[in-house]
């Protein structure tokens, strides 16, 4: 197996060797590249291999068409001129004497129409002090080219690299305006040349911008210059100048400054750079940023009183600011009914002034050139006092006023203020109210009405001079509506007389009274002629209430209580019982009635009762029924009133007593019955034997002797009564021989 598999590899390898050279009898080569424009001229080239023999007949073949033929030259010079001549090229070869023939491989050659642009790409556009930088020029993806530099400035135009080298990448150390150019083939094929790339060539001057104004605050319509200032000897040369900004890069110019009106879309850094004016391609660096800060939207002034009112005789002084922003000025202004003038309106800064006259102030800054203004500070009122005291009187003026009650305060201006045409204006706890012809303020009180309440006056042809706030008048403001309070000397009237009924509200003051009475028939107002009365006598039942009242409008209180008053009739009333023994037993039931008296029978009447333990409502029954228990000892009595007449009555009964005894128990209730059996017995058996006696005796006197009996007291049953123990009367025998009774 291992000489087979030798022997089998090594014709392998013969085969391998065979194939691969006659694959590459003859090569066809293409110059300067397989990638061609129209104009250039390219040279295909077949190649055999074999040396110089003679004897080869060559032939060009594109897309399998012959286009050369000849037995001499084995190249072919074709300048191309259509992108039809793209194709697949390929190249054969017969030797006349031995018959031989060789082909090459394919080439593909591509026509490109129009001229290919060289393109030039700095490594930096500023070659820094003392250094260099590097400049690349190519074209496409074709190959073959060599390069040829340009550089022109102010005084030259030169061609620069001209040796035969590629020269495809080159440092340069001099400003200018460089381009490049590709070239190749023979004859020579030129690319149209590149872009202008202006190369500058730094030095060590320094600049620096400055800003005028230098303030730290600009605001969106002033107006900023800029300076570009050149340092390190520069004042001896003259220069052009260029701005960069956040949105624009300027052109060189001779002017070292920008001036511009800011906006919001000013923000942003500033830098400049500086160049000689005989030399356009050498300049400075740029310089550092100077940035820019614009605020949005136009500043106001601000205008702070040092006081609003001016004392007598004196004066106060008024601040106009502009933020935290600086460099301005202050205009001011100041207006009262007859003018609107512009005061302090020298250069100065202004910015603190002290004023003695009132008026309406306003202020507003300015600055820069041209003048930038600030919007008018808000108007400020500065009032001028004078000596006149005012005072604040409130009508009524009760020490407690209630909610919903109305009160009028009244400003008086003393010392010579009856001569004057005065305005009024009020402070109270919620409000500063405006300017008034009226000396009054007349409102409705609420919980929220307590505080303190001041005036001041103005005249009326002066505005902004006053007097000064009053003194306080302090409103306090009860909360909730007062209850009148209704007190009966008695709920009772007597016969024939009368009770006093007193209304009050509280310790208020102030107050008038309203009364008012009610029955089963009538609802009525009394003692509506004179409402001051307080205290009033009745002599008429009913339910009574009253109401105070008080103030223009009127305003009343909540009303009393009712308070019941009973009138008393002369008709008098007596307390019966059934039964009516002396003792009675728990248990029994007893009823009582009550009887009206003196005429008493021609009314209907109803009744009330009143016992040990509880008083009855009114009824039409004249009687109480119920059974009797330990608890019901005690007076009961009872009144009675007509029933067409709820609020006059009887006076109360003379009391009627109940005592009630508690039941024996069974065990003594037997023996004493036993006890009283017994002495009955013993009794009716005496009694009887002194009969039988007496009998016997009788029968031995004559017949005509005439027994009369006389009693001379009365004979007395024993009564047998509750109890423990048994009472008896005495019978008792008595003999009058004169008259002949026994």
């Amino acid at each position: 197996m291992g000489p087979t598999f030798l022997c089998e590899l090594g014709l392998f390898f013969l085969c391998t060797l065979l194939c691969s050279g006659h694959a590459q009898d003859a090569v066809l080569t293409v110059e300067p590249s397989s990638t061609i424009f129209i104009g250039e001229t390219v040279n295909f080239k077949c190649d055999m291999k074999e040396g110089e023999h003679t004897d080869w007949e060559y032939k060009i073949i594109m897309d399998g068409r012959e286009i050369f033929n000849s037995s001499t030259n084995k190249g072919l010079r074709l300048k191309v001129a259509s992108t039809a001549q793209s194709g697949k090229y390929s190249c054969s070869a017969h030797r006349k004497s031995s018959q031989n023939t060789k082909n090459s491989n394919t080439v593909s050659v591509t026509v490109k129409a129009g001229k290919p642009r060289a393109t030039l790409t700095p490594g930096s556009t500023i070659i820094p002090v003392g250094g260099s930088v590097t400049l690349t020029c190519s074209v496409g993806s074709s190959a073959g080219w060599k390069y040829e530099w340009f550089r022109r400035d102010q005084n030259t135009d030169v061609k620069i690299g001209t040796d035969d080298q590629q020269n495809r990448v080159i440092r340069v150390s001099q400003r200018g305006i460089y381009h490049c150019r590709g070239r190749r083939g023979n004859p020579d094929y030129y690319t149209d040349k590149s872009d202008d790339v202006t190369i500058e060539k730094t030095f060590s001057n320094k600049v620096v911008v400055k800003g005028r104004p230098s303030w730290p605050q600009i605001f969106s319509g002033e107006t900023i210059s800029l300076t570009c200032e050149v340092q390190e000897g520069g004042e001896t040369t003259e220069w052009e100048y260029r701005w960069r900004g956040p949105n624009q890069t300027t052109q060189w110019t001779h002017n070292n400054y920008w001036i511009f009106n800011v906006s919001e879309s000013s923000s942003g850094d500033y830098m400049c750079k500086s160049r000689r004016r005989d030399d356009s391609y050498s300049s400075t660096e740029w310089s550092e940023a100077f940035n820019l800060s614009v605020s949005t939207g136009k500043p106001r002034a601000t205008l702070t009183p040092g006081s609003t009112i001016i004392p007598v005789g004196g004066s106060v002084t008024l601040t106009c600011s502009v933020g935290s922003s600086a460099g301005w000025k202050y205009e001011w202004f100041r207006r009262d009914p007859n003018t609107d003038v512009q005061i302090r309106t020298d250069d100065q800064q202004n910015r603190v002034i002290r004023v003695s006259e009132g008026g309406i102030y306003h202020c507003r800054g300015r600055r820069g050139n041209p003048d930038y203004y600030t919007d008018k500070s808000n108007d400020v009122t500065i009032e001028k006092t004078f000596s006149n005291k005012v005072v604040v009187k409130g009508r009524p003026s009760w020490p407690q006023i209630f909610s919903g009650e109305t009160i009028s305060l009244t400003c008086e201006v003393q010392e010579g203020g009856e001569t004057t045409e005065w305005e009024y204006r009020w402070r109270g706890p919620n409000q500063t109210t405006q300017w008034t012809h009226n000396n009054y303020w007349i409102f409705n009180v609420s919980e929220s009405s307590s505080g303190d309440y001041m005036c001041k006056s103005r005249r009326r042809d002066d505005s902004y001079s006053s007097t000064e706030w009053s003194e306080a008048f302090n409103l306090s403001a009860s909360t909730g509506k007062p209850r009148a309070t209704l007190t009966p000397g008695s709920t009772i009237i007597p016969v024939g007389g009368s009770v006093t009924l007193t209304c009050s509200v509280g310790s208020s003051a102030g107050w008038k009274y309203e009364w008012f009475r009610r029955d089963q028939n009538t609802d009525v107002q009394i003692r509506t002629d004179d409402f001051n009365v307080r205290v009033i006598r009745v002599s008429e039942g009913g339910i009574y209430h009253c109401r105070g009242r008080r103030g223009n409008p009127v305003y009343y209180t909540d009303k009393s209580d009712d308070v019941t008053i009973e009138k008393t009739i002369s008709n008098k009333v007596v307390v019966k019982g059934r039964p009516s023994w002396p003792q009675i037993f728990s248990g029994e039931t007893i009823s009582l009635t009550c009887e009206v008296q003196e005429g008493g029978e021609t009314t209907e009447w109803e009744y009330r009762w009143r016992g040990p333990n509880q008083t009855t409502q009114w009824t039409h029954n004249n009687y109480w029924i119920f059974n009797v228990s330990e608890s019901s000892s005690g007076d009961y009595m009872c009144k009675s009133r007509r029933r067409d007449d709820s609020y006059s009555s009887t006076e109360w009964s003379e009391a009627f007593n109940l005592s009630v005894s508690t039941v024996p128990s069974p065990e003594s209730s037997s023996f004493l019955i036993l006890m009283i059996i017994g002495i009955i017995s013993g009794v009716i058996f005496i009694f009887l034997l002194l009969l039988f006696c007496c009998y016997r005796k009788s029968r031995g006197f004559t017949d005509d002797q005439r027994v009369s009996q006389v009693e001379d007291q009365q004979q007395v049953y024993s009564s047998l009564l509750h109890g423990d123990r048994c009472v008896y009367e005495s019978i008792r025998w008595s003999k009058n021989t004169e008259n002949g009774t026994v």
